[in-house]
């Protein structure tokens, strides 16, 4: 007798794995997790795919698949928008599975797909270049991949709002984005926000606070050694152990200050000022400033929370829901149209394009950069 899959099967396990993957982390799940959200054995679950990496190449290849057959066909900076939008919605993990944990990919994989999210932002630039034909070229590409990260911010969403409402604001967002002018940038207190610092000599403990965010962020908890930790400061790897019990522990301990800096930087800016309006430019100004001088930080938090034991993981997540909570409420006594499901998508949409356009490269060398951020981060709000 011969026995047949169920038809569908292998999308039922893409499908189930994507929801675990974005919710939990890589790192967080199993296969055996997997084939038991799609009811079947782990063995079976290895008849369709080798193992995790697979998997996840599989699950992010499908939405970036998604992503450019909508933008092959769009030939205005509209349809740009509903294609980011209907991908943003109908492939909700794409985003988290993209920023956080592609990089977990072998490198021929992740090389490839860089080219294809160039490739998409080639196609998208060639849109905007026939409507907005005196834009400079890395100007074109700041938007497109602008619009790209700000559509992304739906992925960190906890709850998935209405999708009809979701592809409607993120439209909106996509079209202010892509109309974006940066004549004169620089001149605005974006670029000012980020002084230069002189090197002061910190205790050993906080460099290895900070040489622990850089390594995390760029090479991921697992792949950083002791060893490596203690080099990046002068000391042995051994040597660490006197300033703090694990790793473990220094990755908390590394995400804690940087959390510490944020909110007496970024909240102290908004309680200080005289009202909604001025409160809401200064947290503005405030966080890009902590973004451009913290951009290890804030791929550690994005990357490596979910390595944290449950404790330090609940704080970090509730730290992260009360400071979105904040600009959510101010967004809406500035927009008081706005309702909260609408403030939710832009206040989302806002960080994730901050946080990838300090990090990104070319666009993060840009001497204009704070201020390029401030007035899409004005745009993506909507009180530009």
């Amino acid at each position: 007798m011969v026995v047949r899959r169920p038809p569908g099967r292998r999308a039922q396990i893409l499908a189930v794995a994507a929801d675990r993957f974005h919710r939990s982390g890589y790192h967080q799940v199993s296969m055996t997790e997997v084939a038991a959200g799609v009811g079947i054995t782990a063995p079976a679950l290895y008849r369709h795919f080798r193992g995790k990496p697979e998997l996840l190449d599989r699950v992010v290849r499908l939405g970036l698949d998604a992503l450019a057959d909508g933008l092959r066909t769009a030939g205005s900076t509209a349809a740009l928008g509903a294609a980011l939008a209907g991908v943003a919605v109908g492939h909700r993990p794409l985003g988290t599975l993209v920023q956080r944990d592609a990089r977990l990919l072998p490198p021929a994989r992740r090389a490839a797909l860089r080219r294809e999210l160039r490739a998409d932002v080639a196609a998208m630039g060639a849109v905007l270049r026939s409507e907005r034909p005196e834009l400079p070229e890395p100007d074109v590409e700041l938007l497109c991949w602008s619009a790209l990260s700000a559509c992304a911010g739906l992925s960190y969403q906890s709850a998935a709002p209405q999708p009809r409402r979701a592809e409607a604001v993120l439209r909106e967002v996509v079209a202010a984005v892509l109309a974006v002018t940066f004549d004169g940038a620089g001149s605005g207190s974006g670029d000012d926000a980020v002084p230069a610092a002189a090197p002061v000599r910190q205790p050993r403990r906080e460099e290895l606070l900070a040489a622990a965010v850089r390594l995390f962020h760029e090479r991921g908890f697992d792949n950083v050694s002791t060893d490596q930790l203690g080099a990046a400061v002068g000391i042995s790897g051994p040597s660490v152990y006197r300033h703090f019990d694990s790793k473990a522990q220094l990755l908390a301990a590394s995400l804690v200050r940087s959390r510490e800096r944020l909110g007496h930087e970024v909240e102290g800016a908004i309680s200080a000022a005289a009202g909604p309006e001025e409160a809401l430019a200064a947290g503005l100004v405030a966080y890009v400033g902590f973004a451009r001088r913290n951009g290890d930080y804030l791929g550690a938090m994005l990357s490596e929370t979910e390595r944290l034991a449950p404790p330090d993981r609940r704080v970090a997540v509730d730290f992260r829901r009360d400071f979105l909570r904040t600009w959510v409420d101010l967004l809406r006594r500035v927009r008081p149209d706005q309702d909260a499901v609408e403030a939710r998508i832009r206040v989302h949409a806002l960080f994730a394009l901050i946080n990838d356009g300090v990090r990104n490269r070319p666009h993060n060398a840009r001497p204009d950069l704070g201020d390029c951020l401030l007035r899409l981060a004005r745009a993506v709000l909507g009180v530009s």
